[in-house]
């Protein structure tokens, strides 16, 4: 395991009896990134970062945290590891202070640095004004930026958050993902959502995540980068149906009217320029040729319930 990798997961399985929750899933997590799990509820992520932080056994596969088995040497491997679950694991009847240090105690920050490692959480998260407050008697969003200053509270090289904004209103909920933004130019993060804007906005790369199987994984970037799926063609004398389907690269007709088609594309590859040069040999008279974009929304639902279809018209754009 190289220096720039901190998670490292192989063929990760838990069963509960016949149910299988997660399925043989791989993870890397490296220096600087904020990874997304991204998938809907049910599909495995909280399980899946149960197993990762610890705090569930594997039926299968294995995990390593800084070349640690956290279930081998879990004291070792956690000292990386900063986690806050979808439910913060607050003590509403202490103040944000009490807890902090507490929770410092625990990740086993020394005496002599809990008071500096307490203000660094505190001004990370935004908490400086809160320290003498109970905890139950702050709103949501603060209890959430309690939980996540005991997370790194011991300058942890991972944070693993697992649906940090549940039951946020929309204001805390950019509150939080501003948080976690600056979070990640510290430390590395691995953050869970059923939520695909919230994946768009604060991670590097995203995995989805369907039935418990990783069934997608790339950088944002290059998931954000729309790909070709369908091409809309106009014809005014269309031939039969089996001369479209016969063209390069088209894997499915449809047939929108009486001028109209939709290419299904075999690959992301365009072969525009051989249909237009087929439509001219036969005189079909072409009069349209634009492509359908397929966006990571397009790609998240077709994924993760099976359903595909066309793009709607404000993501087509003119050939």
């Amino acid at each position: 395991m190289d220096d720039h990798t901190l998670i490292r997961a192989r063929g990760l399985t838990r069963r509960y009896g016949p149910t299988v929750a997660v399925d043989g899933l791989d993870l890397t997590l490296r220096k600087g990134e904020i990874l997304g799990l991204l998938g809907p509820n049910g599909a495995g992520k909280s399980t899946t970062m149960k197993m990762l932080t610890g705090c569930l056994a594997p039926s299968a596969g294995s995990v390593q945290i800084r070349g640690q088995d956290p279930f081998a040497r879990p004291e070792a491997a956690k000292r990386h590891l900063g986690y806050m679950p979808e439910v913060p694991p607050v003590y509403p009847e202490l103040t944000v202070d009490e807890y902090l240090r507490f929770a410092a105690r625990l990740h086993g920050v020394p005496r002599g640095d809990r008071a500096e490692a307490l203000a660094r959480a505190k001004t990370a998260c935004g908490l400086d004004d809160m320290g003498r407050r109970l905890i139950g008697n702050l709103s949501k969003g603060y209890q959430q930026r309690t939980g996540l200053a005991q997370a790194i509270i011991h300058n942890p090289d991972v944070i693993v958050l697992d649906e940090p904004t549940v039951g946020l209103d929309p204001i805390q909920i950019r509150e939080i993902r501003a948080l976690v933004t600056d979070l990640g130019r510290e430390h590395s993060v691995l953050l869970s959502s059923h939520i695909l804007p919230e994946i768009q906005a604060v991670c590097d790369r995203v995995m989805i995540i369907a039935g418990g199987r990783v069934v997608y994984a790339d950088s944002m970037a290059e998931a954000m980068r729309a790909s070709f799926s369908s091409v809309i063609i106009g014809l005014r004398e269309p031939p039969p149906e089996n001369e479209l389907l016969a063209l390069a690269d088209v894997g499915r007709v449809e047939r929108i009217d009486a001028q109209h088609f939709r290419l299904h594309c075999r690959t992301d590859s365009s072969a525009r320029d051989a249909w237009a040069a087929a439509a001219a040999r036969h005189d079909w008279g072409l009069f349209e040729l634009r492509p359908e974009l397929r966006t990571l929304e397009d790609i998240f639902v077709e994924l993760t319930t099976g359903e595909t279809g066309a793009a709607s018209p404000e993501r087509e754009e003119a050939a």
